[in-house]
């Protein structure tokens, strides 16, 4: 039995679109999703706007709210609360440079509306947290924004969310780069920063992707180290990597299972949770996937943070400290392979 609650998005089961190619499963229902997700083992369910209510910007804001009350029913029915609700904004043309950091007035007021009406929608869904995966804040040309301004625009749109709600949190998630080149907020250490910068330093925190990370060429569990030991880790997403390639979004524990168990220990070992935090997924199933089994990345990673935990209560931490003592870091790394090769 895992000592954490467990949330994911209903974008983690999807068609089997890329890139290079067209959809090969067919859809799954949201109201088929909120139930497997339960009978899975989650707790909590993620949102981007548009997926509590689609077509939003073609909805007046009173529409919106009423279709976010038709979610919260869904999520009730099935004994799934909210984790928290992002503005999608980075599929609208409007956006196409950024949001928050657009160049055009007109974009960034776009921005702020989607974003307020995500706000709106956590207040219906019983949530109160926002993400922010700033996917377009950057730059694709060097030259095309000034850094500096930017910085400020995206810490005034913050502000601007704290202002709307006084109960709101606002968490940012980090990425250094994909879709965009130069990402103005690529690690956790810029996100801690932005966050002293906002007016409420108290409602900005972080959320950790471990493949984000790993594209930043940096570990994943010092990444969340850096947010637990501000107070500011208030969600983390896992999944794996291969490399600093493309977002992956492979099964949490898959490319490397050392620094899955070091996430897990990390986590663990710093109390997270204890405030209601969500252990969340965002994985992707592979291309080859039928749709019959197109949850099983799910519940792989499940199984694995599960599996891990009972590693990390196995670490023999009187042997941990006498090998510390001793400076004899070969040894310990030998009793960490032993403990995660061994059943």
């Amino acid at each position: 039995m895992s000592g954490f609650k467990f949330s994911v998005g209903p974008w983690n089961v999807h068609e089997g679109a890329d890139a290079f190619g067209p959809d090969i499963r067919p859809a799954i229902a949201f109201a088929d999703k909120l139930a497997t997700f339960r009978k899975i083992g989650f707790d909590a369910v993620q949102f981007h706007d548009d997926d509590a209510v689609p077509e939003i910007n073609g909805l007046r804001e009173p529409e919106i709210i009423a279709r976010a009350r038709d979610v919260r029913k869904m999520l009730d029915d099935n004994g799934l609360a909210a984790e928290f609700v992002a503005p999608r904004l980075w599929m609208d043309k409007r956006t196409a440079d950024g949001g928050y950091t657009s160049n055009c007035p007109e974009d960034r007021a776009y921005a702020m509306w989607r974003s307020f009406r995500s706000i709106d929608i956590a207040n219906e869904l019983g949530c109160d947290k926002i993400v922010l995966w700033l996917a377009r804040e950057g730059t694709l040309c060097a030259e095309s924004k000034d850094t500096v301004v930017s910085i400020r625009r995206l810490v005034d749109a913050v502000n601007k969310m704290l202002a709307y709600d006084p109960k709101i949190k606002i968490l940012i998630e980090p990425k250094p780069n994909e879709p965009i080149d130069r990402s103005f907020c690529g690690t956790m250490g810029h996100v801690m920063a932005v966050s002293a910068m906002t007016d409420d330093p108290s409602r900005v925190g972080g959320l950790l992707e471990s493949a984000h990370a790993i594209l930043a060429g940096l570990d994943p569990a010092n990444e969340m180290a850096f947010a637990l030991a501000m107070g500011k880790l208030w969600g983390v997403h896992l999944n794996d990597q291969n490399g600093m390639k493309y977002d992956q979004d492979k099964t949490f524990g898959a490319e490397n299972l050392r620094q899955a168990f070091n996430q897990i220990r990390v986590l663990k070992d710093h109390g997270y949770g204890s405030g209601g935090e969500y252990i969340g997924l965002d994985v992707k199933a592979m291309r080859t996937q039928p749709v019959e089994i197109s949850y099983r990345h799910l519940e792989n990673s499940l199984n694995v943070v599960r599996l891990l935990e009972e590693k990390v209560d196995r670490f023999d931490r009187d042997i941990q400290k006498k090998l510390i003592e001793a400076r004899d870091y070969e040894a310990l790394e030998m009793v960490v392979l032993q403990l995660l090769l061994k059943g």
